[in-house]
């Protein structure tokens, strides 16, 4: 206890502040990766979907969802670049997010609760754009290794909070007197106000530092910087073949996030004990994520993340044969290690190789390469799933992912 105060006495007010938000929102992401999959499940029985359909829909709407990031993504990072915009964005696309799941429960239609998810899923992915290019903001070049690391720790474990709080309504909702549906309504609204309530300190206090100056045609000159920076992204061969790399490693990472719930419960696994298993992810990444941004003092970056790319492509191998609780508890265990430890360093590795005038701008590219890549894991997951009948086989397909990830991340390592 005593070395977890002395870690955050270490950090500034502006560092712990945007710090929080990571904790905000990753109640929300917890939140998807668990109990939500589990109560869409509930709801696509009630339609009478199968159980490999139920798996492909999950999937094709968290396809839909990053896809429709990727494209506005860049856009908006460009846009707020600009100064003064950054802030109000932010905050617009935060809101989306936690008005988004306070309406979860708002329908029993399956149909309308995959809709509300993908709009609050598009303002989550959205929000974390430009909080990601806030980094460049709060901190210097040499601390924001130590500084993501600490956000997605105190993320990890700041929102098993919520978290536990929702769970205990929603294992013993009959004890309570209380119907399953309303257990959930209120998990989410727990949830939200959590999310919100931990971006308020960064809104009082965030100031845009890096910016370019606001121009007569503020928005039509984004859309030409974007181009731009496009036309040209190949001749900075260290980014392009970062963001090429960074597509497939981190595409498998996010699948197995998204993924990870619903292929467990397709698989007719314990549903309390998947909970509690990734309950357990979340306890475990979190010295692991510390470990990690302290070791990155002693050792580069650019190994570390290798180490991690390495260890998700056994943990995707392992996942193919899966098909008992102790194996997923295993999993979990073993993705908890690197979790977030691959995305902390993956972000600030990125943000010291880029311009930090254009941060928002090229975060909106990074998140095309990051959370649009998972379009195309979830997709493969669900139609090699329907196609072939066995989700293992769709599920063979991630490991792909991180060998064509770290090949490229070696090249780009070496320039």
């Amino acid at each position: 206890m005593k070395g977890l105060i002395e870690t955050m006495n270490k950090l500034t007010k502006l560092e712990k502040y945007w710090i929080l938000y990571d904790v905000g929102n990753s109640a929300f992401i917890l939140l998807v990766a668990t109990i939500v999959p589990i109560y869409f499940n509930y709801l696509a029985s009630l339609a009478k979907i199968s159980e490999v359909n139920y798996l492909a829909y999950w999937g094709y709407a968290s396809s839909f969802t990053t896809l429709i990031v990727a494209i506005i993504g860049p856009v908006l990072g460009s846009i707020v670049d600009t100064k003064g915009y950054k802030k109000p964005i932010f905050t617009i696309s935060m809101i989306i997010g936690v008005m988004g799941l306070a309406c979860f429960s708002v329908s029993k239609s399956w149909i309308i609760f995959l809709g509300v998810f993908v709009i609050a899923k598009i303002g989550y992915n959205a929000s974390l754009i430009f909080y990601d290019s806030m980094l460049l903001d709060i901190t210097d070049a040499k601390r924001m290794d130590y500084v993501s690391s600490q956000g997605y720790a105190w993320g990890y474990i700041g929102s098993c909070v919520p978290f536990v709080v929702s769970l205990v309504f929603v294992l013993f909702y009959k004890k309570m007197g209380i119907p399953f549906y309303g257990a959930m309504t209120i998990a989410f609204l727990i949830n939200a106000l959590w999310w919100l309530g931990m971006t308020l300190p960064l809104l009082k206090n965030y100031k845009q530092v890096n910016f370019v100056e606001k121009q007569e045609h503020p928005i039509r000159d984004s859309f030409k910087r974007l181009g731009h920076t496009l036309s040209t992204l190949n001749e900075d061969k260290k980014v392009f073949f970062y963001l090429i790399s960074f597509f497939f490693y981190i595409d498998g990472v996010y699948t197995i996030i998204e993924m990870a719930t619903a292929y467990g419960s397709a698989l007719g696994l314990n549903t309390n004990g998947l909970l509690i298993a990734l309950l357990v992810t979340q306890i475990v990444a979190f010295p692991f994520a510390l470990i990690f941004g302290r070791l990155s003092k002693k050792y580069p970056t650019d190994k570390l993340i290798k180490v991690c790319i390495i260890a998700y492509t056994g943990i995707a191998l392992f996942a193919i044969q899966l098909d008992k609780q102790w194996e997923f508890w295993i999993l979990a265990i073993f993705v908890g290690m690197f979790q977030g430890a691959i995305q902390a360093l993956s972000r600030s590795y990125f943000a010291k190789i880029i311009p930090p005038k254009k941060s928002g701008e090229y975060f909106g590219l990074f998140d095309i390469c990051g959370k649009g890549a998972s379009f195309m894991g979830t997709t493969l997951v669900g139609l090699i799933s329907q196609l072939t009948g066995h989700m293992n086989y769709g599920v063979a397909v991630i490991s792909v992912m991180f060998v064509i990830g770290f090949y490229f991340f070696q090249k780009a390592a070496k320039l």
